[in-house]
């Protein structure tokens, strides 16, 4: 039962976000609104490697995201916006088959974020998909749209009309 509400919602996060990588123009991959911020092409491919992060919070207990000696994972560079949806393509097909494959049992299992080490945090596994995944998605997206927004580049729709798209 919680593994097809989370298919079904992680379903509908993951087209906005292919929408908003179709959008990304491939020549300002490198543009960054701030000195602190990440470049275009980073906070999109973070947008596309997210779904990637189903798999170890459904079937592991913990995972440590900087272990060390080992570093943090390195996302890909990636160069162009069809390069992001094809990523964005291929984690989530690999999220959807873990989510789809898991028990609510499990589902309400804990499972630990570690630094270094050091436990971040512990929560359910259904929590730790809304919360860490899912919404780490939309707020990521969300900002892409800003990055979009302020390249003058149309804002897809995520829930409805947009300044771009009025009556879609």
């Amino acid at each position: 039962m919680i593994a097809q509400q989370t298919v079904m919602q992680f379903d509908h996060i993951v087209a906005g976000c292919r929408a908003m990588l179709e959008a990304v123009p491939d020549g300002r991959l490198d543009w960054r609104p701030h000195d602190k911020s990440w470049t275009l092409g980073e906070l999109a491919t973070h947008v596309a490697m997210i779904p990637n992060w189903t798999t170890p919070t459904l079937t592991m207990s913990e995972f440590d995201i900087d272990p060390e000696g080992g570093g943090p994972p390195q996302n890909p560079v990636l160069k162009s916006s069809a390069e992001l949806v094809a990523a964005l393509e291929e984690s989530a097909a690999g999220a959807r088959e873990t989510i789809e494959a898991t028990s609510d049992e499990t589902f309400a299992s804990s499972w630990t974020m570690k630094v270094g080490g050091e436990d971040r945090f512990s929560m359910p596994k259904a929590v730790v998909m809304r919360s860490f995944i899912l919404d780490h998605l939309i707020h990521h997206r969300a900002q892409l749209g800003v990055y979009l927004r302020l390249l003058d580049v149309p804002v897809p729709q995520m829930f409805g009309p947009t300044a771009d798209y009025p009556d879609m």
